[in-house]
């Protein structure tokens, strides 16, 4: 099996197009429908009355869910969170990050508008999944911050794709948002896939004593919008967060 440089020198020689697996990806996302939808119901929730629909990737054969509110149409546009599975956060309270705060503001923001969509991705641990995620962990109680547990696990600092997401919002009719996020990169992934995001829209959460570190390394490392004031940049070379422990 030829690697990357020997790829580039054969398709030189031959004069052959060259692509890598990711372009093959989206261009698949763009030209071909690769989700389904298998399941909708209502859902009464503490954050207000959704309609919950389940959707199926035909690449994976991961389900997804969507809680939809109103119309997708009018003005302003409204508002889309596109927000990925974290189990220690979203079900368990994990003081450890800011997913589960997020959630619940995100819902409770678009039922206050009346309209709007909440995507919830099976994509923990920012793709890498929960065991790895929990790898990590350990790692970071170590002293590793979010981004070196990734890479000292073998894994990219992201791993999310946002393909079935815009194919998801494209099949509910939301292909103009308002984007609930701190993440400058969602918002480029999904105008990659032809959702027009017409604003962004802050989903910052107070930080706590436990995820500073966290929400610090998101800002300073992954390039996170984050304003907050308990929060300081950290440095190029982040010696002292790896002194003081990991979130």
């Amino acid at each position: 099996m030829a690697r990357g440089p020997e790829l580039v020198r054969i398709a030189r020689k031959h004069r052959l197009p060259l692509i890598s697996i990711r372009e093959l990806i989206q261009y698949r996302y763009r030209h071909e429908r690769l989700v389904k939808r298998i399941a909708a119901s209502r859902l009464p929730s503490r954050y207000g009355d959704f309609k919950i629909l389940v959707y199926e990737s035909e690449i994976d054969g991961h389900h997804h869910v969507a809680l939809v509110k109103g119309k997708p149409s009018g003005e302003p546009a409204p508002l889309a969170r596109v927000h990925s599975q974290c189990l220690t956060g979203d079900v368990f309270g994990s003081l450890r990050c800011d997913c589960g705060e997020q959630m619940a503001a995100a819902l409770e923001r678009i039922d206050k508008e009346g309209s709007g969509v909440f995507l919830y991705m099976r994509q923990e641990g920012r793709g890498i999944g929960l065991a790895n995620k929990l790898r990590a962990y350990e790692l970071q109680d170590l002293g590793l911050d979010t981004v070196d547990a990734n890479l000292k696990l073998g894994f990219k600092p992201d791993l999310r794709d946002y393909g079935v997401a815009a194919q998801i919002l494209g099949d509910l009719g939301f292909g103009r948002v308002r984007l609930l996020t701190n993440n400058p990169k969602k918002i480029a992934a999904l105008k990659d896939y032809g959702i027009h995001v017409v604003a962004r829209e802050s989903l910052e959460i107070h930080p706590n004593a436990v995820n500073r570190r966290y929400l610090e390394t998101k800002r300073a490392r992954l390039g996170h919008l984050l304003s907050h004031p308990k929060l300081r940049l950290l440095d190029e070379a982040h010696t002292g967060g790896r002194k003081r422990g990991g979130a």
